[in-house]
């Protein structure tokens, strides 16, 4: 089995990430030798991280309690899924703070992006995530999805519909083989 999280990276009031985030956890819970697991960020309140060390120096788990749970959650699976919103040509603070408690945890290990705004779809910040996610030792996959004016893509009941998240099958493709290969060479 290929443990995969599902991560919905923004946190405010009335945000938008949690519908593709259940559609892509949908599908991905139908393919087999996947375990998909959804993660919200809203059920992990991380303080800002002040450690005096780096994530990727620590030796003894973190002593706040949500930060532990949050390290501990991350380490358990094979690969990522990010869902994020672009703010300001960007990504949430929240997801950057999340990122940046982690350290050997994401070593190793692929990741793709789902993201979602106005004009670009969020490619701007997924474009600044690639950046980041590589000094993680993470492996980006070129497939994504990107969901241009998501406020276009709603049935009347306000409800995503299943063809805005065009371009998951080719996304969830590239991550299961590299969820393979990974975790076959991480042994």
């Amino acid at each position: 089995m290929y443990k995969i999280q599902v991560i919905i990276g923004a946190t405010r009031q009335g945000r938008f990430g949690d519908k593709p985030a259940k559609i892509i956890f949908e599908d991905l819970k139908k393919i087999a030798d996947v375990e998909a697991e959804l993660l919200d960020l809203r059920d992990y309140p991380l303080p800002f991280f002040d450690e005096p060390v780096s994530p990727n120096f620590i030796t003894e788990p973190y002593s706040n309690p949500q930060v532990a749970k949050w390290t501990k959650k991350i380490a358990e699976a094979d690969a990522y899924i990010i869902v994020t919103p672009e703010y300001n040509h960007g990504y949430p603070a929240v997801l950057k703070n999340a990122i940046d408690y982690v350290g050997k945890e994401w070593n190793n290990k692929p990741i793709a992006f789902v993201s979602y705004g106005a004009v670009a779809g969020g490619t701007r910040a997924v474009q600044q995530l690639r950046q980041v996610v590589v000094d993680l030792q993470m492996t980006p996959i070129r497939a994504g999805v990107h969901i241009v004016n998501y406020w276009d893509h709603l049935d009347e009941k306000g409800e995503l519909k299943p063809d805005a998240v065009h371009g998951a099958q080719a996304l969830f493709d590239q991550l299961l083989w590299w969820t393979k290969a990974l975790k076959t060479a991480r042994g």
